[in-house]
């Protein structure tokens, strides 16, 4: 809409959202991953709610309140 995305900004994205899940920092800090404490998502799950929401510009869609664990 604003012409404010520009080439190689949803790659970084993707990739920012890749190392931000609890799985990864766990995994890079203590070697292993706690999934009971994640609280933030995994680091696939980050990367699919960015590709939808950017592939469908509805925030509404992102509503992760509203899906159980395993819609995730």
């Amino acid at each position: 809409m604003f012409d404010s995305i520009e080439d190689g900004d949803l790659e970084e994205a993707i990739r920012c959202a890749s190392v931000i899940g609890d799985d990864y920092l766990q995994k890079k800090a203590q070697g292993y991953a706690v999934e009971e404490s994640f609280t933030h998502g995994t680091a696939a799950q980050r990367m699919r709610w960015l590709k939808k929401g950017m592939t469908t510009g509805d925030i509404r869609q992102g509503n992760t309140f509203e899906l159980s664990d395993s819609q995730l």
